[in-house]
Formats: C-alpha cells, structure tokens, sequence
C-alpha cells in the first residue's frame, strides 16, 4: 500500500516565481497544488482535502486575511500560513487572531517552508521521536543513579527525572512509555530499601543530619519565617496531590506566579489522619494523642480523622508563641469555594490563611467505586488530565489569581501522594484491623515479612499504639494488601486503583512550593 503523500495548497498571484520552492517541496515528498488567487483557494478547498494551506496575503480579488475567514469557517482544523511582503503589525494581528499556524515574510527560502510544514505536521512525531531517542540516552544514567543512591538528595533528583520522562513520553507509542515504567518500578523497589533502612533513625532522632524535611516541619520551616517577616501567606493543601500533578497545573499559574519548587518527605502512613495532622499541629501522631487526646481520633473510631484540623493548628501556633491571626477553609465542593471567593476581601486582615481542597483526593476514591470515573482517569496520563481541568475550571484558579492581584506568598502542598496499586500481597487481620489497602495498624496482624515494613514499637516512631501488641505493616512498591477471604473478588475490585498509606515516591515524596506573585 503506498504511503500517502501530505497535500499543501498554495495561493499566490505570483505562483509562477514560486517554481523552484514548489520543485523542493515536491523532491522531499509533498503534493503541492498551486492557484492564483483567494477565490481559487476556497473552491479549491471545497473539492479537495489539504493537510495545510499557504496563502499570500496581497492577493487581488479577495485578500489573504478575508480568504482566511472564508476557509476557517468551514475547516477550522487545518493549519494555514500567512506569507506577505508587508511588516504591518496590524496585519500580523488580524492573521494571528484569526488563528493562522505561522507567519512568514517574503522574501521566503524553501527551508523556511519546510520548516512551516514540519511545524505543523509533523511535529508531534518529530517530538516524540526525539523525546524517546532522549530517555533511551538517559535510560542507563538513571538506572546506575537509582543503583547507587544513598542521600534523600540523590532520591530527590531520581523521582524528579522519572516524573519529568514521564511527562515528555506520556503521548509516545515507540515502548519507551513501557520502558520507563519498568524503571519506575526498580525505583520503587530500591526506594523501599532505602526507607526501610533511615526511617526508624528519622523518626526517633529528628535532629540526625540525613533526615528530610518531614510532615510536622512544615508550617516551622515554611510557614512561620514567612509571618515572622510580616508576610501575608496563603497555605494551600491539595490533598493527595503528587509531584507529576503539580508539573501538569504548573502552567496554568505561570503567568502569575514565580515557584520556588521543592519536595519533602511524608511520614508514615501516608495518610490524611497521620500526615495532614502532622502539618497542622507540628507533632507526630502519637505526640498529638498524648498533648490533645480530645484532638486524635482513633482507627477504631467512626467519627472523621480529619475533623480538629482548625484546633490543631491554633495548638501548633500557641506552642511556638506566635501571636498571627489565621482563617481555616475546607473546600469540599464548588458552592463552598463560589462563597469564599465572594467573601474573600474579608481575608485582608488575617496574616495565615489555611486552605484545604479535598478535590484530587474525591477523584482518586471515586475512581474506585465508579465505574464511569474509572473509565475516565483509566490511565496515569488521564489522572493528571482531569487534575488539570479541575484546576483550570474550578474555583481554584480564581482563588489563585485574587490571592495574585493581593500580592501574597503562597505556600502550596499537600499530605501524601498517591499510588496505583497493580500486585495484591496477602494479609491476616481481626475485625478491629483498619481496613486501608497500604497500610495495616492492629494486635494480630498475618504477613510475609519480605513484602512489608513493619513498625512493631509504635510508639517510639510517633505512631498511636490502640493496644499493648499493636503494630503497623505498610506496603511497598505497588503492593495492595488483600485478606484470603473472598480474595478474588476483592483483587479484582481494587486492581488498578489508586491508593496510599504505605511506601513509595509518588506517597511519600510530595510537592512543596513556594508561590511569588509576578
């Protein structure tokens, strides 16, 4: 079958000049079909499909702009170059308004078409070629890097490069997109190891020089130096929201704003009523039972482990002396965030505004129990595409842009990250055992040591101990845990969905970024 030919038309009252280019195009592998002026182009393009069209704008009869309009009108799609002796700048801002694909200046070289054409054609492929031509380069640095990683920094900067090659090959069908994620999971294996191996230290001696920026260090180090210097700072936590998320809404922000982009390390498990209660009261889990037992809600208990928020970070502020004024806002659905946008200019006297949008995390259950959102966000590229439009549409991109034209810092992050779990891992618990795919807490738990890491002294990681004989087991790699009880069903129920808790860089290594407004 012979392959098909791309077809160029170009509309030009001196057509006859433009031989040689036409002969170059035509050498190269293009149909090219030539008329003399507007009117022929659009009758043209009424009888035969084109993949781009060339137009000189001063053409007699009808100009270059007006048979723009009249082709755009019925083929919006297809990619058309303006050519044109003139400089006008009024003449390039009709021709870009009316969406052309590119601008040219006679006189123009043959390289300067080809390159036109490339642009617009082949552009994607091009770009997908040289993307997976790239990480095929890259493969064998990263994978030695991954082998002899020893430093949070070195962990840092290996989840940053996969996130970014994800992101480059997320459109490419060349089996780069599969290679990578093989990478991904060596990754994950090692990065299991690693905090396996530093997390007790971490944990029982903040004050040891390898350990990173943890879930109660945030409003210390990034939050209170900030107020301290009479700055009016907007905290945003976006809950369950991961590095690869935040590089696919940073551009609808990069008009307003300057980031200061880093990651940090959640604690164990990377769970909202664990980590998120970290950030808010500046203490680890168990700290917070022992200071404000009114404040911690047990596994065990039905009441929401998120509810004390407010009070906990009042707890936090009294506890360092501070004396700022601050506001708590959960936004939990689109009325709620319509109402604070109307009442915002209320926030112009408080010093700490806390913000809470519970949007991502509602996605990622909700692509558990229905099938339609499931069908929806079926691939990791779908997740962050429907992260991205919910920011976009939402009443977040607004509340960004108020917070922009007030001139305030932003602090934006979030609790943990999240994970799609792929390999069910069998586990034995009692009825009283919480039922989180990543992680278990309870007094008889069932497991294969090689597939967890368990805490068996809970307390002396800053973990609640509900009895005596507690402990916790997490998860690693994309590890779910699954009961021998009605197995089947239940690994085929929570295959492919996306959970956290336990161990891993999408859960535990997660978005800190500082916001400047430009």
């Amino acid at each position: 079958m012979p392959i098909k030919k791309d077809r160029l038309l170009w509309a030009d009252d001196e057509i006859d000049l433009l031989k040689p280019h036409i002969l170059f195009l035509e050498e190269r592998g293009y149909e090219v079909v030539t008329v003399c002026s507007g009117q022929d182009a659009v009758d043209c393009v009424k009888e035969t499909a084109f993949d781009i069209i060339f137009l000189d704008e001063n053409m007699p009869g009808l100009s270059g702009l007006e048979t723009l309009a009249l082709i755009k009108e019925d083929y919006p799609t297809v990619p058309v170059v303006m050519i044109t002796k003139s400089e006008d700048e009024g003449i390039m801002n009709q021709a870009i308004g009316s969406k052309i694909s590119d601008y040219l200046i006679k006189p123009v070289n043959p390289n300067q078409i080809l390159l036109s054409i490339k642009k617009n054609l082949h552009k994607n492929q091009i770009i997908i070629e040289t993307t997976s031509s790239g990480y095929q380069q890259t493969f064998m640095k990263i994978g030695t890097q991954i082998n002899e990683s020893s430093t949070i920094d070195d962990w840092k900067d290996i989840y940053k490069k996969l996130v970014y090659w994800e992101l480059e090959l997320e459109e490419s069908q060349t089996g780069m997109a599969d290679l990578l994620r093989t990478q991904k999971l060596e990754a994950n294996q090692v990065f299991g190891k690693f905090v396996k191996k530093h997390y007790d230290q971490w944990i029982s001696d903040p004050n040891c020089p390898d350990r990173p920026l943890m879930s109660p260090d945030i409003f210390k180090t990034s939050v209170f130096p900030l107020l301290d210097n009479g700055e009016t700072v907007f905290f945003i936590l976006i809950d369950n929201f991961r590095l690869d998320q935040w590089r696919e809404v940073k551009e609808e922000l990069s008009e307003m704003f300057t980031f200061n982009e880093d990651l940090y390390f959640s604690i164990l498990p990377t769970a909202t009523q664990y980590a998120r209660n970290a950030i808010f009261s500046g203490l680890m889990p168990a700290q917070i039972e022992q200071m404000f037992p009114d404040l911690w809600i047990d596994e065990e208990s039905d009441e929401g482990k998120n509810l004390n928020e407010e009070p906990l970070i009042k707890t936090q502020i009294e506890r360092f002396r501070k004396k700022f004024t601050f506001s708590y806002h959960k936004i939990n659905d689109s009325n709620y965030g319509v109402k604070l946008l109307q009442n915002f200019n209320q926030l112009d006297y408080t010093q700490l505004n806390v913000f809470v949008l519970n949007f991502v995390d509602m996605l990622s259950h909700a692509r558990t129990e229905s099938k339609m959102v499931r069908e929806l966000a079926s691939t990791e590229a779908a997740y962050r595409s429907l992260t991205r439009s919910w920011f976009k549409h939402s009443a977040t991109m607004e509340l960004f842009r108020k917070i922009a034209e007030k001139n305030c810092k932003v602090i934006l992050t979030t609790d943990h990250g999240t994970i799609r779990v792929t390999e069910p891992v069998k586990v034995i618990g009692d009825r009283n055992t919480n039922t989180n795919l990543r992680y278990k807490v309870g007094k008889n738990l069932g497991y294969n040591p090689r597939d967890v890491y368990a805490i068996t002294n809970p307390l002396k990681l800053g973990l609640p101990a509900p009895n005596v004989s507690s402990k916790y087991i997490f998860a690693l790699n994309e590890n779910f845990f699954a009961y021998p009880n009605n197995y089947n069903y239940y690994v085929s129920y929570y295959m492919n969905t996306f959970q956290h808790g336990g161990i891993s860089m999408e859960e535990m290594m997660i978005p800190l970024i500082q916001l400047e407004p430009k």
